[in-house]
C-alpha cells in the first residue's frame, strides 16, 4: 500500500512541475514580436561587437518591419502566423556608400527567413531550420 501511495505522490508532483512559478516568470520575460526593438548580436554564425550600434529591427502592428542595417535604414512589410512563420520583404533602403560587408549579408538573410524562434530576450531567425542570426530586444521595450 505504501508503494502505491508513493508512486501517486511521484505522479502527482511531476505532473505538478509543468506549472511551477519559475516557468510562467520566463514565459512573461520573452520579449513580444511585434513591438520590440530588436539588435542584432549574431549573423551567420559571427557574433557582432557589442558596440556595434547598427543592424536593429523593429516589427509593427500594421505589418511594416523598420530597422537599421551598418550604413542605411530599411523598411519594408513582413506576414507572420501562430505557427512562427515570418516572411519579411519586399525591403527597401537608403543607398549611403558602405564600407561594412555585413550589411549585404543582413539584408540577404532577412530575404530569406522563414520562421522565427524566441528565448527569453533573444530572437532566432531561420531559414528553414536553419539559423540566420539572433537578436536581442533592447532595453526600454514594453514587456
Amino acid at each position: 500500500m505504501r508503494q502505491i501511495t508513493y508512486l501517486l505522490l511521484l505522479a502527482l508532483c511531476a505532473g505538478m512541475s509543468g506549472c511551477c512559478t519559475p516557468c510562467r516568470t520566463y514565459q512573461k520575460q520573452q520579449q513580444p514580436l511585434i513591438d520590440t526593438e530588436w539588435q542584432l548580436v549574431q549573423l551567420n554564425g559571427r557574433n557582432l561587437p557589442s558596440e556595434s550600434e547598427g543592424f536593429t529591427l523593429h516589427f509593427t502592428p500594421a505589418g511594416e518591419v523598420q530597422g537599421m542595417a551598418a550604413c542605411n535604414r530599411l523598411m519594408g512589410s513582413f506576414t507572420t502566423s501562430k505557427e512562427r512563420t515570418l516572411k519579411i520583404g519586399p525591403l527597401a533602403s537608403t543607398r549611403r556608400m558602405c564600407r561594412d560587408p555585413r550589411e549585404g549579408e543582413f539584408f540577404e538573410a532577412l530575404n530569406r527567413v522563414t520562421h522565427y524562434e524566441m528565448d527569453g530576450p533573444m530572437m532566432m531567425l531561420l531559414s528553414e531550420g536553419s539559423l540566420l542570426m539572433i537578436l536581442q530586444s533592447k532595453s526600454g521595450n514594453k514587456e
